[in-house]
Order: structure tokens, then C-alpha cells, then sequence
């Protein structure tokens, strides 16, 4: 799938999707170092931490598609991270690597929202496979928002309508309650728009243009109340796309 690119105010052309980016917070040098390379070998863009304290500032600040956690680190642990992380993050891809015979770390990552884990030692085909299926079945993952908070009001899903502090309320159509549902779900990121034509309108962006989601994108800061001179609420995110501001 490729990307739209804007070129003048009447000229789109296709252009490749930006690589995605994985964050690994490994502490052992050489395994970290094995993982960067054969990742980026495979075409990840990879980003890297080497102690819990900076993994954590990492996982909760930086933008990127899936996590590489592991499970015993100085400072924070995994787990501690993770927990941290599905605060903000909810549906944030996370792999835990956990050592051979480690079963409490591999139950403790899981019932606090990892999506896999990998057990060391692990073969790099191993590791790509594992990779490559969460990020595949991720986008997919259903959205459990009924209603969400924001600043100068709230979003009830259900009812598909946004209530304002003021009392005001804003009905939303089907279109733009799935659309700032897949934003709100992934608050945090930056979303690319062939990611929204794919996941919220589910078209290639080969046929549509990436100007209806502008024009979706404006009429929902409109009801929200969110300057677009300068939105807080809904964030444009130059050369990406948009995404859900986090406070």
C-alpha cells in the first residue's frame, strides 16, 4: 500500500509509506544490538533504550508502532513499564522478551496487556515472524471507548455525540465517531492518513483522496471547540499525520 503525498493545493502523487518504528528497551548489549540490526535490516526504523528508567520516558513520550520490552531491566522493569504505558496507551503493540524459564515474568507481561512475548535465546525469524503478526492484527483490534474526557468536555460513543463544558452538545455522524474513536484509541501517536483510509474508512488510499480526512479532521475540531489555528485537542503532526493530545 502506498501513501498520498501533497504536492501543490491540486497535485497529489503516491509516495512509500514511511517505515514503521519499533522501540526496544533491551539492557544486555548484544542482544540489543542483534535486535536493532536485524530489524533494520528487515526495513523497521528502530529506536533503542538500555535501562528501564530511559525505556520508560521513551514508551510514554516517543511515537512508534510496537514495543520490544524486556522483561528484567536496571531501574524500571518491564513490567512496571508496561503497566505504566496501558494507562496512556491502551492498545499500544507490546512484545515482552522474557528469559528461558522465566513464567512468572511471561504471565505477569500478559495479564498486564503484552500482546506476545519472545523467550531468549530466540532465532531472528522467530523474532521478525512475532513482530510482523502483532502488527498485522493490531490495527484490528477492537475498541472498547464508551466515552473518553477531554479537555472542555467529553465523547459518548454510544450515543455518538460530544458534550461540552458548557453544556452544549455536538451529534456526530457514523464517520466522524469512528474516526476520532481510532484517534482517541491510539492517543498518543501520530496516525499516517493511508492509516486511517485503511482502518477507519478500511479503502486503499490509492482511492480517495487524504483531503476527506482534513476535511473530517476540521469538522471535528469544530464540534470539539478546538482551534484549528492552533489546535490542543486533535494535533496535526507535520510530514505524519494527526493524532490525540494526551492531557
Amino acid at each position: 500500500m502506498e501513501a498520498i503525498c501533497w504536492v501543490s493545493s491540486d497535485i497529489w502523487k503516491n509516495c512509500p509509506m514511511p517505515a514503521q518504528k519499533i522501540l526496544t528497551v533491551e539492557d544486555d548489549l548484544a542482544i540489543r544490538r542483534g535486535i536493532v540490526d536485524s530489524l533494520s535490516f528487515a526495513g523497521y526504523d528502530v529506536i533503542e533504550a538500555a535501562d528501564g528508567d530511559v525505556g520508560m520516558q521513551k514508551a510514554i513520550s516517543n511515537d512508534y508502532d510496537l514495543l520490544l520490552l524486556d522483561s528484567i531491566l536496571p531501574g524500571k522493569t518491564g513490567v512496571e513499564i508496561l503497566k505504566a504505558l496501558r494507562e496512556v496507551r491502551p492498545t499500544q503493540p507490546v512484545i515482552m522478551l522474557t528469559a528461558k524459564g522465566d513464567e512468572r515474568s511471561r504471565v505477569e507481561g500478559l495479564r498486564a496487556g503484552a500482546d506476545d512475548y519472545v523467550v531468549k535465546p530466540f532465532s531472528v525469524n522467530e523474532l521478525l515472524a512475532r513482530v510482523e503478526a502483532v502488527l498485522r492484527r493490531s490495527p484490528e483490534r477492537p475498541t472498547d471507548l464508551h466515552s473518553v474526557d477531554f479537555a472542555g468536555g467529553s465523547v459518548d460513543f454510544q450515543r455518538r455525540e460530544i458534550r461540552l463544558a458548557s453544556g452544549e452538545r455536538e451529534e456526530l455522524s457514523e464517520r466522524e465517531t469512528d474516526l476520532l474513536r481510532y484517534l482517541m484509541n491510539n492517543s498518543g501517536r501520530a496516525i499516517d492518513r493511508s492509516e486511517l483510509l485503511a482502518n477507519v474508512w478500511r479503502i486503499s488510499p490509492r482511492n480517495i483522496s487524504t483531503r476527506t480526512i482534513d476535511m473530517h479532521i476540521a469538522r471535528l475540531r469544530e464540534k470539539l471547540r478546538d482551534d484549528s489555528a492552533g489546535p490542543k485537542i486533535l494535533l496535526t503532526v507535520r510530514g505524519k499525520g494527526y493524532m490525540f493530545a494526551t492531557h
